[in-house]
């Protein structure tokens, strides 16, 4: 008898791949169109390398059947696979907000495939989320005939273990809610998109029936919410297309896991180049403004600075860089907000970047310009001192190279935070730097409280005394007796790209896990 052969199978293969293809059939792929928004399967498309993407689960979703024969297909409502961004190996997840708003689809139980966290840990790779999913539904309760009671499930575990061995990154491009929206912060980065995206664990209807008030999604959740006020999301993008070059930025600076040093960059800029504005870039009069965007880009590799969370915290800058190539963190204090003093929003700043340097292998720029933490009734409402603890804890636990650069005030507790007793450290200061325990100008009326007081003019005994305390603050004088050194702010990029060339033998021998697991 004469073997008919496979042709037949292999053209089902191919048809149900074209049903897949169709997502949530033609209405829900022009509602999402119709709401500004990409498809899943447009969004990979745009993301990844041409024709990198290969695909998990392929066949994976409901199919109804008469005499055996397949009728109609759903698909599951996530697309995920393997693909590579600038010729990098990653796994990627993409909700498919047409199929049941994204909600469900998870799959599971015995003989399922590996999960895609599961299999960019265990390969070792980035891994990336398009967020656009509902989460749970109450219709899902009626499809098992049961409820279910919520569990710290495997999967929490895998996603919550991968933040120490991969990048994660995670863009949240619609609305999000439940599982999903926990998702978008279990991620060293995440970007939302202008007027289409939202982030809540429950939308406007949840809303109404825990709290009795009507809200919209955007008053709710959206992006003026999470990159200004909550903190809950990094960076906001003008356009999908934009947050997918954000996303391929990012992990331009970082390794593929925590095995890896991360890639070096172009050195087609000189790392002895001087940059003569320097001299003059801090006021002799502290009262003035200056601006510190202008060091950084000054003493970068020409426009390498990515800026996380530029909207929120903004008394602290943070973000990544390269010098002569080497990727870096990078942390400035801002006078132009709170006078650049730490608060609780830029200290949260601060501590995630710090984490992230320190599990991927980035040593890290500290430009202090520290008046101490934010004081004030609404710093303490906020817990300021605690925040305080919490910095201090994160810095003293971290390894990576740390190198300050002292460019103007670094005072108390707040200053001792730009500063690491352990691993390699190094710290340089311009001659407009000035230190201590705190300001002379506010100090000295505490200080000197009944001299000032019993004096027959208090206001010019405080001059004096201040005049006096300024003759010693000069930071030669600290020179003399502990060794800082003092460079002129020319000088500044050649230390800098010097400390991350030197950093690299250092950073070798800290291939692997971290000691202290990265949080959120």
């Amino acid at each position: 008898m004469e073997e008919r052969g496979w042709r037949a199978e292999v053209a089902e293969i191919e048809r149900r791949r074209r049903l897949r293809e169709g997502m949530g059939g033609p209405e829900g792929v022009e509602r999402q169109h119709r709401h500004g928004k990409l498809t899943a399967r447009e969004r990979i498309a745009g993301f990844v390398d041409d024709g990198s993407f290969r695909e998990f689960y392929s066949l994976a979703g409901e199919g109804t059947y008469e005499d055996n024969e397949l009728k109609s297909f759903i698909p599951r409502a996530v697309v995920e696979g393997t693909a590579r961004v600038d010729g990098r190996k990653i796994v990627l997840t993409a909700g498919d907000f047409t199929i049941r708003g994204g909600s469900g689809g998870g799959g599971g139980g015995m003989g399922s495939e590996l999960a895609p966290n599961e299999r960019a840990r265990e390969w070792k790779v980035p891994f990336v989320r398009l967020l656009d999913a509902a989460g749970g539904s109450v219709r899902h309760f009626e499809e098992i005939g049961r409820t279910y009671l919520p569990d710290g499930s495997s999967w929490w575990l895998i996603d919550v273990d991968m933040l120490s061995k991969v990048p994660v990154v995670a863009a949240v491009m619609g609305s999000v809610a439940g599982g999903p929206a926990i998702h978008a912060c279990l991620a060293h980065f995440n970007v939302m998109v202008k007027d289409t995206s939202q982030l809540f664990p429950g939308g406007p209807p949840v809303v109404k029936a825990a709290l009795g008030y009507d809200i919209s999604k955007d008053d709710l959740g959206g992006a003026h919410i999470h990159t200004r006020v909550s903190g809950s999301v990094d960076n906001l993008a003008n356009t999908e297309e934009e947050a997918f070059e954000m996303i391929r930025t990012f992990l331009g600076y970082l390794p593929s896991n925590v095995w890896e040093m991360a890639p070096r960059g172009p050195t087609d800029d000189d790392p002895e180049r001087r940059d003569e504005a320097l001299v003059d870039l801090m006021p002799r009069d502290r009262r003035k403004i200056y601006d510190i965007y202008k060091l950084i880009h000054s003493v970068l590799d020409t426009g390498s600075f990515f800026e996380i969370a530029p909207r929120y915290g903004r008394a602290r800058i943070t973000g990544l860089g390269r010098l002569n190539g080497y990727p870096v963190g990078v942390m400035a204090n801002n006078p132009r907000h709170h006078g650049g003093a730490t608060d609780v929003a830029g200290g949260s700043k601060v501590m995630r970047l710090l984490q992230l340097c320190d599990v991927f292998h980035l040593p890290v720029v500290s430009l202090c310009d520290e008046p101490g933490f934010m004081v004030g009734l609404e710093a303490e409402k906020q817990g300021i001192e605690r925040a305080g603890a919490q910095l201090l804890v994160v810095t003293s636990q971290t390894r990576m190279p740390l190198i300050t650069l002292a460019i103007g005030r670094v005072f108390g507790v707040a200053g001792s935070t730009h500063h690491r007793a352990s691993g390699m450290f190094r710290r340089y200061a311009w001659p407009s730097a000035t230190w201590g325990s705190m300001p002379i100008a506010g100090g000295t009326s505490a200080a000197y409280r009944r001299e000032i007081d019993s004096a027959a003019d208090p206001e010019a005994k405080r001059l004096e005394i201040e005049a006096r305390l300024h003759a010693v603050a000069s930071p030669f004088r600290t020179a003399e007796a502990t060794g800082q050194d003092i460079i002129d702010p020319r000088e500044t990029r050649t230390v800098l790209c010097e400390f991350a060339e030197e950093a690299q033998r250092v950073l070798r021998t800290q291939l692997g896990e971290p000691r202290v697991p990265y949080r959120p």
